[in-house]
Parts: structure tokens; C-alpha cells; sequence
């Protein structure tokens, strides 16, 4: 069973615009000096449902088994991840929130700024737990300030450029590589493109989603381009870098007529796996459906500048949290580094069909099996090297991610110019940031 996500803004997404994450009331004493062996239970909510809940429910009771002394208490948390949290936010002002939770990366800085976050940043020093393997955006992602790290990285993907043998081979064009850059996957583009049969050689989401922000975010980087200014107060995507990237864009889809436009945001897999697109960008959520459809592709890394591959990735998080008690802190971070080791990896997102969060994993036997399954798994997997930014988690990225997507679709469908409403995005996401 493979675990399908998509990169959009979600309703739990915006409610970071509406629910305040209250660091008040505090939790009772605990354990104000760690004693090891003493009896201790630590709340676990998964965020996840049916078989993948099993899963770790089963890696929950092993570790019990390891350590009789820790007793965890594991549930879902809610009755979708969506809804964890507003969940947490009534714990915080309760006291009733957990030891550890599944949390979306784009809250991590709200979650870190509620003052109810364990900081790990000792932890991650030892040799022994191999931070250096997880992928510095999952790194950053859960170190969103630059400052305290608030948990482990949970489930990491990135995007990579899928294309479609079959439009490939009829139109006589040689398979994209990794050493392409922007002009070879233009050219391609326009060579894939038939009218006649409605083919293209590329597809974007034009829906103003998160979707149309997160295939654009590679561009920006590629090109020298940031999203936020350092102080990540302000807007910076508006840049001569920005614009040159979302000219680029304008052009295959304007001028050349090379890209699908998708107002979906679920059409363009559809018609790739119909043999009527030549290349999309996208993750590994997309693999099970392209083979159960018998779909022959290749995947490869994304088109670069200059030698730059940069993907995007959007690491979810094991959000920490502190309950003023040494016992609780030390046993919920002894078991998350447990369960973000390759050996128990293997058997949780691997097993569930997720990219390995750590590099090692890549050789196991365990990944090797999967990618049988899922061929290009194990590109998207090496891919991970060029996921080295991380999106923002500050609050107002879905307002500027709306703001952005809106200004991108209109540019793409011929509606303005790459610069203007670059510009008029910006302001209106320095207005979200600011608020």
C-alpha cells in the first residue's frame, strides 16, 4: 500500500493562518532528574490510518519490548493528519498534548514558536546517530529557525523529472539525461509537442495550488534566485533570478506551446499515463499509479543551470514536546532516534512504499525490493543529494504560496508579464508574511 501526497497547501496548512499555538499554562512537574530505569510512559500520535498505523504500532511494541520500563502510548492523534493540528493547539492550552506527533513540515515553525518543543540540538551531535544521512532539507526543516531542533525528520520526498518512453520513441527524441539543462529540456519539450494529436511535451499546474508553487521552487533555485530574504521577513522570489525562470516558463508555454496546462492538478498524470504528455515533474507518490496503468517511463533528476540539479522536497517531521519531566524527554527521543534508524526504517517507510529517510537505506535489500516494484525509486532516493533547500515554515508561506501560484498560472495561460506580476505577488506575500 503506498502512501500518496501531494504537495499542496492543506485546510491544516491554512489553519496556521487562524490557529494560535498558545505557550501558556504550563504542564506539571516531572522528573526533575533522569533516572533511566524508572517506570515512564510517553504519547505517540502517528497522524496516519489502517495498515500504516499498524506498522508502527508493531515498531511501538517492539521498542516496549527492548526497554520494559517505557510504556507507549500510541494512537492516531486525529482523525486525519490534517486536523493534528488544531489538536495540538488545544493541547498546548490544556496540557494534554502528546510526547511526540506526525506534523506537516510547514508548521514547524509555528510549532517550535508555541515554546512547547523539546530541543534536541545535543542529541543530534552524537556520532552515533548519523544525522549527516537524512537530507539537509529534512535537516532544516526540522531546525526551522536556525536554532533548536524540535524532532526527526518522519517521511521525506523531492520531484524529479518522469518521462514518458513511448511519446519519446515516436517522436524520435533521445531520453532526457542527468546532465540536461534548461535549453535541452525546452528543445525536447517543443519536439514532443503535436497538435495534431494533442500531445505535449511538458504539463504545469496552472490551479494556483501549492502544486503550481512547488514545481516552480526548483527553477528559482537553479537560478541564483531565493524565496525569502534572509531575515525571511520579506518576499524575495521577484528577483532578476525569479523573473528569468518564470519567463523561461512563459516561453514554452506561450510562444512554444509545449505545456499542458492543468487547472486540476490530477489531469496531467492522467494523460502522461495515456501516452499524451512527454514529461512531468513529480514524486514518488506518482510511481504506483504509472505502473498499475503499465506505463513506460524513466525518471531521471530535474534540468539544471549551469550544473545545478536542485529539486524541491517537502520533509513532514516527529515533532518533540516538552513536559518539564528528564524521564518523558529522554525516553520519547531515545525511541524516535530508534525509529528513524535505518534498521526500523526499512520496515516502516520503506516497507510502506516512502523514500528511505536515510542514505544508507538506499543499498538495503529491503529498498531493493521496492524499487523492483516502483522502478526510479532509487533515482528519486539519490535525488534527495539535491534537495539542499528547505521550504519555508514561517506562518505566512501559504499566503505567500497562494500569492505566487496566482501570479505564475496567469503568466503561463498569457495573461501578463513574468516581472509585473512577480512584483504584485510579492507585495501581496509581504502582507501575509507581516501578518
Amino acid at each position: 500500500m503506498i502512501r500518496h501526497r501531494r504537495p499542496v497547501v492543506t485546510a491544516a496548512a491554512t489553519a496556521l493562518a487562524v490557529v494560535a499555538l498558545a505557550g501558556c499554562s504550563g504542564s506539571p512537574q516531572g522528573a526533575t532528574e533522569l533516572e533511566e530505569d524508572a517506570d515512564v510512559t510517553i504519547s505517540w500520535w502517528t497522524g496516519q490510518t489502517e495498515a500504516a498505523q499498524t506498522l508502527l504500532e508493531d515498531l511501538a511494541a517492539e521498542f516496549e519490548e527492548e526497554h520494559p520500563n517505557v510504556t507507549i502510548d500510541v494512537s492516531e492523534g486525529a482523525s486525519s493528519t490534517e486536523e493534528l493540528l488544531q489538536k495540538l493547539s488545544a493541547g498546548f492550552s490544556s496540557g494534554t498534548y502528546p510526547d511526540m506527533s506526525y506534523a506537516f513540515g510547514s508548521w514547524a515553525s509555528q510549532l517550535e514558536s508555541s515554546k512547547r518543543t523539546l530541543d534536541i540540538s545535543d542529541r543530534t551531535e552524537d556520532a552515533d546517530l548519523k544525522w549527516e544521512e537524512f537530507s539537509e532539507a529534512a535537516r532544516a526543516t526540522v531546525q526551522p529557525t536556525g536554532g533548536s531542533v524540535i524532532g526527526f525528520p518522519a517521511l521525506v520526498d523531492n520531484i524529479s523529472l518522469i518521462y514518458n518512453k513511448t511519446v519519446f520513441d515516436a517522436a524520435g527524441v533521445e531520453y532526457p539525461t542527468e546532465d540536461w539543462s534548461w535549453d535541452d529540456f525546452r528543445e525536447a519539450a517543443a519536439a514532443l509537442s503535436d497538435p495534431a494529436s494533442d500531445t505535449y511535451g511538458y504539463a504545469y499546474s496552472v490551479s494556483g495550488s501549492e502544486e503550481t508553487t512547488w514545481q516552480f521552487w526548483p527553477h528559482l533555485w537553479q537560478n541564483g534566485g531565493e524565496i525569502l530574504t534572509e531575515d525571511q521577513t520579506q518576499a524575495a522570489f521577484d528577483s532578476e533570478e525569479g523573473v528569468a525562470a518564470l519567463e523561461f516558463l512563459r516561453g514554452m508555454a506561450v510562444d512554444d506551446g509545449s505545456i499542458y496546462l492543468d487547472q486540476t492538478d490530477t489531469k496531467f498524470a492522467q494523460l502522461f499515463a495515456a501516452d499524451r504528455i512527454g514529461m512531468m515533474t513529480s514524486g514518488p507518490w506518482q510511481l504506483y499509479d504509472l505502473n498499475t496503468a503499465g506505463t513506460n517511463y524513466g525518471v531521471t533528476v530535474l534540468p539544471g543551470t549551469d550544473g545545478d540539479h536542485q529539486t524541491v522536497s517537502g520533509p513532514d517531521i516527529w515533532a518533540l514536546f516538552d513536559h518539564q519531566d528528564a524521564n518523558r524527554a529522554y525516553w520519547v527521543t531515545e525511541f524516535a532516534a530508534w525509529l528513524t534508524a535505518a534498521e526500523q526504517d526499512e520496515r516502516w517507510n520503506v516497507a510502506y512504499g516512502n523514500l528511505p529517510l536515510r542514505t544508507s537505506e538506499i543499498e538495503s535489500d529491503a529498498f531493493k525490493k521496492q524499487v523492483e516494484a516502483l522502478p526510479g525509486l532509487d533515482i528519486m532516493a539519490a535525488n534527495a543529494e539535491n534537495a539542499v533547500q528547505a521550504r519555508p515554515t514561517v506562518p505566512g508561506y501559504v499566503g505567500l504560496s497562494e500569492a505566487i501560484a496566482n501570479a505564475i498560472a496567469e503568466v503561463l495561460q498569457g495573461k501578463g508579464d513574468a516581472k509585473t506580476a512577480l512584483e504584485a505577488a510579492a507585495d501581496e506575500a509581504d502582507e501575509a508574511l507581516a501578518d
